[in-house]
């Protein structure tokens, strides 16, 4: 049997504000073409944990490392192989949706495939009727399914995803975890917090549960 070494690798990572332990004792391999869901109740430090596998902040013990490299939210090896969907405020608020997922997909190098790109990104995420307007005209439904398609249109190796289906309806939802298998089967690493029990069950291969920033039993 041929083992995929992990994409992503976190080693007794911990993370300390003050003298307060936000998360510790995680440890995590995810491969490539694996999915992992965090899930626990709300402050049981699965955004801390995101933000530390993304390279947005660093552990205050422990080690993560991409393919074997250092994490960094800045390292070109991090900006040109994660993708992710964390901040509710992570887009160009004088930008139209069009012009945004143009400046992303431009920015990662799709080049004279860009516009085919943007294109199947508004309709797979039902925006094309929303492209030229700004973001401060979309609802909150519409807002979250353009900072995915942000994710979605740029290359990625890795998706790092807080809550995706906050704010999307059923139907969006449902679509949501269609999509995200589709990626898996292509390759893609996802390793995404989540509240929402259906969209674990349809893409997650491993459920970490964390409590008070500590893994809880195993994963399964």
């Amino acid at each position: 049997m041929t083992h995929t070494p992990p994409l992503l690798q976190l080693t007794d990572v911990g993370r300390r504000y003050g003298e307060r332990w936000v998360v510790r004792g995680v440890t995590l391999a995810l491969a490539p073409a694996e999915c992992v869901a965090l899930v626990g109740g709300n402050g049981a430090g699965k955004s801390t944990l995101l933000r530390l596998a993304a390279g947005r902040e660093e552990p205050t013990e422990g080690r993560v490392s991409l393919a074997g490299g250092p994490v960094g939210e800045d390292t070109p090896a991090t900006r040109a192989r994660v993708a992710t969907v964390m901040d509710p405020g992570a887009h160009y608020p004088d930008l139209t949706v069009r012009e945004h997922l143009m400046l992303v997909a431009l920015a990662h190098g799709l080049g004279t495939d860009a516009e085919a790109a943007v294109d199947r990104a508004l309709a797979d995420h039902r925006l094309a009727g929303h492209d030229g307007v700004l973001p401060s005209a979309l609802s909150s439904g519409q807002t979250q399914a353009m900072l995915l398609a942000s994710a979605f249109v740029r290359p990625h190796d890795l998706l790092i995803l807080d809550e995706p289906e906050q704010r999307l309806d059923g139907r969006a939802r449902k679509e949501l975890g269609r999509r995200l298998a589709a990626h898996k089967e292509r390759g893609t690493a996802i390793l995404l917090a989540t509240h929402h029990e259906a969209l674990a069950d349809a893409v997650a291969d491993r459920v970490l549960t964390l409590e008070d920033g500590t893994p809880v039993g195993a994963d399964r």
